[in-house]
């Protein structure tokens, strides 16, 4: 299984339009982030697609992404919903099953509503089935778990990732490492500690983690990392950044928390744009 983070800032996207603070000029590729998105391979090829951000259309372009089997939704903010119509081409030789709580679909189909009823002839729009997922949801040798969060007093998802071994998936009957994505969140139940946890401690975490300072609606690093902690990732990675903080800073914060904490053999850091890793 192979992961991509497609966008890893929060919901104005860095550079900042109208901002000129240091973050925002900074000529590191890392400070530049789009919304938040996650494009996932399996080793059998199956291709998915954690949140269709406003920039998915480029985000698709830059990852070489010629086709998807599924998409899976955190919650019906814009900056996580608002490119589901740049699947469209994505969509053309069969549709793409959409995946979230019920009040995400809900607000899909009210949102997109034109997806849903007749147009002209040669009124284009994405080829989409949407179901609200109340368990497992199977993408090949692929099982994306759904994680209930909350994000303020919005319920949304997380989602957990695994790779089944054995007759229908790669590498035998080994157990295979899992990873959880769990972004824009500020509380975490003590159910879905237990979720997360069922079936073996995911070896990748990427977790919303905003800036340093508090957050009415997220995790703030600090709160982030806690959460990362218990839960037991090998490899954290936190994403949904704001502009408050180079990604230099956040590698040295990260660095601070683990020492200080005592973590040997667990890496903690800032996402970024681009960045690949494999399972």
């Amino acid at each position: 299984m192979k992961l991509r983070v497609l966008g890893s800032g929060t919901s104005h996207g860095i550079p900042v339009l109208g901002c000129s603070c240091p973050v925002c000029r900074s000529a590191d590729r890392r400070d530049r982030r789009m919304r938040c998105s996650l494009y996932i391979e399996g080793a059998a090829g199956e291709r998915a697609l954690i949140d269709t951000a406003p920039e998915f259309r480029l985000q698709a372009l830059e990852a070489g992404i010629t086709g998807l089997d599924a998409v899976f939704l955190t919650h019906a903010h814009a900056d996580h919903l608002h490119g589901l119509d740049d699947i469209r081409p994505l969509s053309r030789e069969k549709p793409v099953p959409v995946y979230g709580n019920e009040e995400v679909i809900g607000e899909l189909r009210e949102r997109f509503s034109y997806i849903f009823r007749p147009t002209q002839e040669g009124g284009g729009k994405p080829r989409i089935e949407t179901t609200a997922a109340a368990g497992p949801v199977r993408l090949g040798a692929l099982v994306f778990i759904p994680i209930p969060l909350k994000h303020g007093i919005l319920d949304i998802l997380g989602w957990k990732i695994s790779e089944q071994a054995g007759p229908e998936g790669p590498g035998g009957n080994a157990p295979r490492p899992c990873a959880a994505y769990l972004t824009d969140t500020s509380c975490i139940s003590e159910a879905s500690f237990r979720l997360i946890g069922t079936g073996g401690k995911p070896e990748l975490l990427i977790i919303g983690g905003l800036r340093e300072r508090p957050h009415e609606t997220h995790f703030n690093f600090e709160q982030a990392l806690e959460a990362a902690v218990r839960i037991g990732a090998k490899r954290v990675y936190l994403t949904h950044l704001c502009h408050s903080h180079f990604h230099r800073e956040i590698e040295d914060y990260c660095g601070k928390f683990a020492r200080r904490q005592g973590l040997n053999g667990i890496s903690m850091g800032p996402a970024w744009d681009g960045l690949e890793a494999e399972l």
